[in-house]
């Protein structure tokens, strides 16, 4: 709960949402076990297309699409409940991709032939999305130098795309000959003979990165390119918030991986966990688990219904999940000993999707630029929250 202005408003979740998250958490604790995760990076596959299956078929894809496009046609809270339970199993899976990103992109600027075309296709699971910047780290409005779309063809490379390889469409922002000095966002098949796929190696093998280029693929425009930049950063702090769900499932998780090993290890007649020293380190992270997730929640009190509180709750859940989770990760190798370093333990799991998430849609130092930012805009009334 919070105060605003004198009235207490309760930004948690209501039973009925509740129920679908504990749904959702018995399903992936059953069906997405670290042993899975590890199948998934051991073999190389990318993604768990079984798992990605049964996502599909569970509705899950369109939990916040328009029952018109034959979605679920609930709330963003849902979603991220969902999102929090995906982080906490470290799911292999191209779900932020395909609907945070892709799909978002498609219902904020996509013309109603566009929304009728990929929106069912996406709640169907017959395409898997991703979303092709011209920046690495950095603000989502710079201007593409290596990306760019002449007479309808798509020329250029980007490194890094996240589901690249596995991914059937994508959104890319691309410098545009028709729009000079800003990016277009446009929409382009991936199985074109003029498009280059490359796998990379990723500090998380469990999710598929890959290297694209572009040699005279045929692209379609997707909304209106002098609104595009503004269509990027809300999309990008949709996005933020649904990642800060994910990274505060993963730190959670992380906190109880290393609470029950401390519990079972014994050192001089004793648990660990009951040192003073490993208390401190559990403490640290519990405080800063549970501030995340306070900041996260309210963020997506501010996703479903107050766009105004938008850019500053998004900016403050993503640098406080972010923290959080890599600094449970970290701290939970630390109390596995020399063992927590190991391929065996899995700790390097959630250590690895850490890392991953934290550089995605930009790294921490724009996040906190964009905080900083918001602080000194949001009026009296939004300060009142802090």
């Amino acid at each position: 709960m919070f105060w605003r202005i004198g009235v207490l408003m309760n930004f948690d979740f209501s039973a009925d949402q509740r129920l679908i998250q504990s749904e959702a958490k018995r399903f992936l604790e059953a069906r997405c076990p670290a042993s899975g995760v590890r199948a998934a990076m051991e073999k190389n596959s990318r993604y768990d297309a079984a798992l990605w299956h049964e996502i599909i078929e569970l509705g899950w894809l369109g939990i916040a699409i328009d029952e018109c496009y034959g979605g679920l046609g609930l709330s963003y809270l849902e979603l991220c409940l969902v999102a929090q339970e995906l982080g906490r199993v470290a799911a292999p899976v191209p779900f932020a991709s395909t609907v945070y990103l892709f799909a978002e992109l498609v219902k904020l600027t996509g013309s109603d032939e566009q929304k009728q075309r990929w929106l069912p296709a996406v709640v169907k699971g017959e395409v898997i999305g991703a979303l092709v910047t011209g920046s690495i780290g950095g603000s989502p409005n710079s201007v593409a130098s290596d990306l760019r779309v002449e007479q309808g063809k798509l020329y250029g490379s980007h490194t890094a795309v996240i589901d690249g390889d596995i991914a059937n469409v994508a959104v890319v922002a691309a410098s545009d000959s028709e729009q000079a000095g800003v990016n277009s966002l446009f929409l382009v098949e991936l199985n074109q003979q003029e498009i280059s796929v490359s796998a990379q190696t990723a500090i998380d093998p469990s999710r598929a990165i890959a290297s694209l280029v572009f040699s005279g693929a045929t692209v379609e425009r997707l909304g209106e390119p002098a609104r595009s930049s503004e269509t990027l950063q809300q999309l990008y702090d949709i996005a933020a918030v649904l990642i800060a769900f994910e990274q505060v499932g993963g730190a959670q998780a992380a906190l109880a991986m290393g609470l029950a090993y401390t519990q079972q290890r014994y050192a001089f007649g004793r648990q660990i966990a009951s040192f003073q020293a490993i208390k401190h380190k559990f403490a640290d992270m519990y405080v800063a688990n549970d501030l995340a997730e306070a900041n996260a929640y309210y963020a997506a009190y501010a996703l479903n219904g107050d766009q105004q509180a938008l850019p500053l709750a998004a900016a403050t859940a993503r640098v406080s999940a972010g923290r959080a989770f890599f600094h449970s990760t970290k701290e939970n190798i630390q109390v596995h000993g020399g063992m927590g370093y190991t391929w065996e333990f899995d700790c390097h799991l959630y250590y690895r999707r850490a890392q991953l998430l934290s550089s995605w849609l930009a790294g921490e130092r724009y996040w906190r630029a964009r905080l900083a930012t918001a602080l000194i805009e949001t009026d009296r009334e939004h300060l009142a929250l802090l």
